[in-house]
């Protein structure tokens, strides 16, 4: 008896971020993805002049394939606080440096911490938007957007996760992201939400 072999389709991920590319090796697993993050085939940081999720991904999404000839998978996630009108938004991994902070997951968190220390109102959306390409020209680019809703706490909770995920409190499990085992928050994250969405456009138009 042979055992069929799944051919692997190798994406370059427009990302160097390990804490991404983890995740979404994770969550695309059921389609045979190899996912390769575009640092370790020597392509650079696409520019990011956007204001929306959207338009950033699919730019990063765009500058990968051309620059390394694979369909490309682009990620640009965010914080988006009601209080803020949204903001940090497209900003959030620079968050802290608005404030004099170096750039850095724990400087955001202690930054957002500080600028929300006398605000009530403190719901906020985690959003990711994923957008893979086929090629730099591909007039039809997969979109999916993944979002969660929760609440900023007053100081970080849990040791899981990266980014904003130990003030991030989501009110249906009543933890923080960091809080949650990995596989959980991979699960029901902004991130897992567009993987899922993703996974599904994948498997409709692609495969």
């Amino acid at each position: 008896m042979t055992t069929k072999m799944v051919p692997t389709m190798k994406l370059v991920l427009a990302s160097n971020n390990r804490g991404k590319l983890a995740e979404l090796q994770a969550m695309l697993a059921p389609l045979a993805v190899e996912l390769v993050r575009q640092g370790d085939l020597g392509v650079g940081e696409a520019e990011e002049p956007f204001r929306t999720f959207v338009e950033n991904a699919l730019a990063k999404a765009r500058f990968a394939a051309a620059h390394t000839g694979l369909p490309a998978l682009a990620d640009d996630a965010g914080l988006c606080v009601d209080a803020f009108g949204g903001l940090p938004g497209v900003d959030t991994a620079y968050y802290a440096t608005q404030f004099g902070y170096e750039k850095g997951d724990d400087t955001n968190v202690r930054a957002i911490l500080e600028q929300m220390q006398h605000i009530d109102q403190r719901r906020a959306a985690m959003v990711s938007t994923l957008v893979a390409v086929r090629s730099p020209e591909d007039p039809e680019p997969l979109i999916a957007v993944g979002r969660v809703v929760g609440e900023i706490t007053r100081a970080p909770r849990g040791s899981n996760g990266f980014g904003f995920d130990p003030v991030m409190f989501i009110p249906e499990f009543g933890k923080t992201f960091a809080e949650l085992p990995v596989e959980v928050k991979n699960a029901h994250s902004h991130r897992g939400r567009s993987a899922q969405q993703m996974l599904a456009l994948m498997r409709e138009r692609w495969f």
